[in-house]
């Protein structure tokens, strides 16, 4: 079995705003050149996924998890820093990593002008399967992946789900050691994801090596032994779905608004039993991490009312990995 490593990447993009976006019309002035924007897609990440390992890196659309996986499969150079698939440096070694990867992208890049077994066989081949090899596991991963009565249609007229399975399939061809899923059940309906979720279990139980990114909370805690909790390139979490969940303060988070400020009232909050901590949610809102939900707001109401002030919306939720992050952003996991 192959683990992953990364040690210290940092990678950051460099772009320019759109033509559009320039005045239009001619002028025989020279304008200045438009002003470049650096977007920090890596500062500083260093993980371990060892082998065997199902690894989950959640975050939101922009945190560095698609960079991450683009940078241990040879597609995206970083900056500084490096990464390794077993022993194999990424970027001095190339051919020997991609031999030991298979990658299931987040947009399906599938050749409309094939079908759905010619781009399994291709990808066999590829790798220096023999004819008969070929083809014997490209109807067991139709079979698997419920593609085999449209094995032999072109994929332009796939659906998305089916698109995504092909593209698993074909990542799985080469029998890889370590699979690489970028948000793998994106834009699926909870059918196919739950067919997904089972396929990639079984990938793991034989013994391979499977990093996934996603913001889907319930897919981390479902399919990850550990998950790395990552935002603006930084890791801010480490630790398995319940280790991660029992760290956060008290566990409940009650989500709570007003109708007005009420700047003394997040001391009385702080104050009630059970309650662990208070953050400011905007103008007119709370965020209280206590040890029980429902039971408290009676003596959330009546603390309202002593600073003048009126409870007009709380949302409870018990721990999850989105509470986690909004405890360390103060922010959405969908933001």
């Amino acid at each position: 079995m192959t683990g992953v490593r990364t040690l210290d990447l940092r990678k950051t993009y460099h772009t320019s705003p759109p033509m559009a976006a320039r005045p239009a019309g001619f002028s025989f002035f020279a304008r200045r050149a438009a002003p470049k924007t650096e977007i920090v897609a890596l500062d500083g990440l260093s993980l371990e996924v060892q082998p065997g390992e199902a690894f989950g890196l959640l975050g939101p659309n922009g945190a560095g998890k698609s960079t991450t996986v683009g940078v241990l499969t040879t597609r995206v150079k970083p900056d500084a820093g490096s990464a390794w698939i077993g022993p194999h440096d990424v970027w001095r070694d190339q051919v020997a990593a991609k031999r030991l990867i298979g990658v299931a992208p987040q947009r399906p890049n599938l050749d409309f002008s094939l079908t759905a077994r010619e781009i399994l066989l291709f990808h066999a081949a590829y790798f220096g399967f023999p004819a008969r090899e070929r083809a014997r596991r490209a109807g067991a991963m139709l079979r698997e992946f419920k593609l085999e009565d449209r094995a032999d249609h072109l994929v332009r007229g796939f659906s998305g789900g089916m698109m995504q399975r092909l593209s698993i399939a074909r990542a799985l061809m080469h029998d890889p050691e370590v699979l690489f899923l970028d948000e793998p059940s994106a834009g699926l309906d909870p059918q196919t994801r739950l067919l997904l979720w089972e396929i990639i279990r079984e990938s793991n139980r034989s013994g391979k090596t499977v990093l996934l990114t996603t913001h889907n909370m319930d897919e981390a805690d479902a399919l990850c032994h550990r998950i790395a909790i990552i935002d603006h390139g930084r890791i801010i979490a480490l630790g398995t779905p319940d280790e991660l969940k029992a760290s956060i303060p008290g566990g409940y988070l009650l989500r709570l608004k007003f109708n007005q400020p009420a700047p003394a009232l997040a001391a009385r909050l702080g104050a009630l039993p059970g309650v662990r901590e208070v953050r400011a949610a905007g103008d007119r809102g709370l965020d209280v991490y206590a040890d029980r939900g429902g039971s408290l707001i009676p003596a959330i109401v009546a603390a309202a009312a002593e600073s003048s002030v009126e409870l007009s919306d709380v949302h409870i939720a018990e721990p999850s990995l989105e509470n986690l992050f909004l405890h360390h952003t103060g922010r959405s996991l969908r933001e």
